[in-house]
């Protein structure tokens, strides 16, 4: 009996230094923001426990713009990451000469470091010596140098763009996987009967995909709602407050401004809505699951 004991815990005594790697790096963090969103902790030695207070002063500013902001950006550029990828999946799964190179130039977006990327999409947005206010001004669309990320509308769109730029090869290479999957018997058969390339795309291979469009689309919303080095590098939420998202107006109210306890309040709300679009994706996941069992 004893032996037997001693051979059911082994198991569990291996995950032990995994769980108190995940304590450490995860929960006790977790837990010690929590507690300070309840504090006006700040530069001063001293904290005092102020209740919902933080709470209270952040939905009283213009925290709800900021919120509202974030899901406009994140429903923008995962909208257009999934179109592209959809696009460039079909391309790249299509029998053309030189597939195989396409297949390979579709990454360095993905590959490049994004801090890199960022930049150089920050040099091809500079009004005096960008590729694309000069391009711009030869086609005579606009007649003087466009500093891109100096107006308000302008400067929403290219965090946007260079987001879509980074994020669509995973994509695209996500969507491209699912429709490799799809029999070709089924195609062949389908083309037999006289239906068209794109018939067979809108009864065949866009059903069949809708699994993992659902899936990659869920997984670009987290990644997208918690992006914070492309606003950062471009913009700094500027200008004007413009492309100021909850991880950034977080990050100025904490590290800039040094109001930790406001910060943290802020913090939680964005773990809330994580944790709402993880529940949501499991959920999804589950029904997907028992739909392809049925």
């Amino acid at each position: 009996m004893a032996t037997r004991k001693r051979i059911d815990l082994f198991p569990y005594f291996l995950l032990v230094p995994a769980l108190l790697i995940t304590m450490v790096i995860v929960a006790w963090p977790l837990v010690e923001t929590v507690r300070l969103s309840f504090t006006d902790a700040s530069l001063k030695p001293e904290e005092n426990f102020v209740g919902l207070a933080n709470y209270e002063k952040m939905f009283s500013r213009r925290f709800p713009e900021v919120i509202g902001r974030t899901f406009y950006w994140m429903a923008l550029s995962v909208s257009f990451k999934m179109l592209v990828g959809l696009l460039g999946a079909v391309l790249l799964n299509a029998a053309v000469p030189g597939r195989a190179l396409f297949r390979v130039l579709v990454m360095p977006p993905w590959i490049v470091p994004i801090a890199v990327g960022v930049f150089i999409w920050g040099w091809m947005y500079n009004g005096q010596f960008g590729m694309i206010s000069g391009l711009m001004q030869r086609m005579h669309m606009i007649g003087t140098p466009l500093e891109f990320l100096a107006y308000r509308d302008t400067a929403f769109m290219a965090t946007i763009i260079t987001d879509v730029w980074i994020g669509t090869p995973m994509v695209t290479v996500y969507l491209l996987a699912a429709m490799q999957g799809i029999s070709k018997e089924m195609q062949e058969a389908a083309w037999v009967d006289g239906a068209g390339r794109f018939y067979r795309f809108r009864r065949i291979t866009l059903p069949l995909i809708m699994p993992a469009m659902a899936t990659m689309a869920l997984l670009s919303a987290i990644w997208t709602f918690n992006s914070f080095d492309i606003i950062w590098i471009l913009t700094e939420g500027g200008p004007r407050g413009s492309t100021t998202t909850m991880i950034i107006d977080t990050y100025k109210t904490a590290i800039s401004r040094f109001k930790y306890g406001e910060g943290a309040a802020r913090a939680v709300m964005i773990v809330c809505f994580l944790s709402a679009f993880t529940g949501f994706y499991f959920f999804l996941l589950s029904r997907l699951a028992k739909r392809g069992e049925a």
